[in-house]
């Protein structure tokens, strides 16, 4: 069932007319300085970006707010938010119209496009909606009624990352919205840069560049910051299951890019066979959230549910966002995770088969190796061997520490640990691009540091002194506008 019907904006406001009143706002805003709102993604259904508009507007955020967004924009598109049911639970949809389409899910845009008879391999799936892609046809004759690739083309090119910097740069919306929007466009350009092995500003949209999802990113940017809260931290997502049709072919749920940008987030299936989390989900979560836990400590004030397009039996495809009042507290300021500790003590090992097995459990996929100098029994000195793994990953690192080491032995324990969000942005200096890491808290940076290997690389190839190549990517960044 569903109604069109915006949502109106309630934009109450306090006026205080008494002493009393004014003592009772005083002590309100003291209680402020300790407490801090927090809003809580439950992305038991996933997350893409139509969901997340979805639930701002449902939470209170002005649909006109994101209306003139998308009119600062200058790019074509419209919203349409209307109120629908999902399983029973009401929930906000946000549509994007562009050239009069309406998106629609993946699945559908494919069968559509198979039921055209299109030979064109200029198919532009986009990660944007919940399992969405763009509803337009890719047929062969202007005749016919359908528009030709070059037409289509034309009016959706493919666009690289400087291009999207440009269109949001020029939008009329508040700097710290175009500096968040474009850190989820650079999430989304390094995930698929890893995935096809070249330069992330060499990579074309063409899965997220379409105007309907530059509407989604960038109301996504200027939605989070109208929503009001210190700290914004998520569940564990609900990925989906079964097979996606992308432009470069079928994959499993998650799509690639959508895994490589999941990284570091905890993630399952519930064994609905679909895809829950799309790219642009999955930027958004990262890029938006300090940590990613189980629900937080707080006093909640409200409740608001973001719909995606697809109605499922027996499970409400929406997106849940709690908003709230906590105490801020370490756990709240970094994301805390399960590792496994994996322990051997080696006294008649090569050291130089010490180096190679060192070098194969970092890839293979441990998060750190290293190695403490001992003293073992009958006073032999030796190396206390260590590896952090993922706990799904201690098996495999166990087995490999038997095979390449000559231990009899490997102790396992599995700790908490504490980790600030990390993020990676690219810099350009004289040879070349650097990524460097940025780790921040509560969305403050609190330290960074150029990557070795694309230093070593670029100090190889142009003769330069490393320390040069990572210092001047070291200011480069601390020159620029994200820092």
């Amino acid at each position: 069932m569903t109604t069109d019907a915006t949502l109106p904006y309630d934009e109450n406001s306090v006026n205080m007319v008494d002493a009393a009143a004014q003592e009772a706002q005083l002590t309100s805003n003291h209680r402020r300085t300790i407490l801090m709102r927090i809003a809580y993604l439950e992305c038991f259904s996933g997350i893409s970006g139509d969901m997340f508009l979805g639930a701002l507007v449902d939470a209170g955020v002005s649909p006109q707010v994101l209306q003139d967004t998308v009119a600062a924009l200058g790019v074509g598109a419209k919203l349409e938010i209307s109120k629908v049911l999902r399983s029973g639970i009401s929930a906000t949809k946000v549509d994007v119209w562009v050239d009069g389409e309406k998106d629609m899910p993946r699945e559908e845009y494919w069968a559509k496009k198979d039921a055209a008879g299109s030979q064109h391999s200029h198919d532009h799936p986009h990660s944007h909606e919940h399992g969405h892609d763009h509803s337009h046809n890719h047929a062969h004759d202007e005749a016919s009624g359908h528009k030709t690739q070059a037409q289509q083309e034309h009016q959706h090119p493919h666009r690289e990352l400087k291009e999207i910097r440009q269109i949001i740069a020029a939008a009329a919306i508040s700097e710290k919205a175009k500096k968040t929007a474009i850190r989820i466009f650079e999430a989304l350009g390094t995930a698929e840069a890893k995935i096809h092995n070249v330069p992330v500003e060499s990579i074309h949209f063409h899965e997220v560049g379409a105007v309907d999802a530059i509407v989604d990113i960038v109301c996504a940017a200027v939605g989070a910051e109208a929503l009001g809260v210190d700290e914004i931290v998520c569940s564990a997502l609900n990925v989906g299951g079964g097979m996606v049709k992308c432009a470069h072919g079928t994959f499993p749920v998650p799509a690639p890019a959508t895994l490589e940008l999941l990284k570091g987030a905890p993630s399952y299936s519930s064994g609905v066979q679909a895809e829950l989390v799309t790219p642009t989900g999955a930027a958004i979560a990262a890029t938006l959230a300090s940590r990613f836990g189980s629900f937080p400590e707080m006093t909640v004030e409200q409740s608001a549910y973001g719909a995606g397009s697809r109605d499922f039996q027996g499970h409400p495809n929406v997106l849940r966002l709690v908003i709230g009042e906590g105490l801020p507290s370490l756990s709240s300021k970094t994301r805390s995770e399960t590792i496994s500790v994996l322990e051997a003590n080696l006294d008649d090992l090569n050291p130089q088969v010490f180096g190679y097995v060192m070098d194969r459990l970092l890839d293979e996929g441990a998060l750190d190796v290293f190695g403490v100098p001992v003293q073992m029994k009958k006073n032999r000195p030796g190396t206390l061997l260590t590896v952090l793994c993922q706990p799904d990953q201690a098996e495999k690192m166990m087995q490999l520490l038997f095979a390449e080491t000559s231990t009899l032995g490997v102790r396992r324990r599995e700790e908490s640990r504490q980790t600030l969000a990390r993020r990676w942005e690219i810099v350009r200096i004289e040879w070349g691009e650097v990524r460097i890491k940025i780790a921040s808290m509560n969305g403050t940076v609190t330290n960074y540091a150029p990557e070795y290997e694309d230093c070593r690389r670029i100090a190889a190839e142009h003769h330069v002194p490393l320390k040069t190549v990572m210092q001047e990517a070291t200011l480069a960044y601390a020159a620029s506008e994200k820092h």
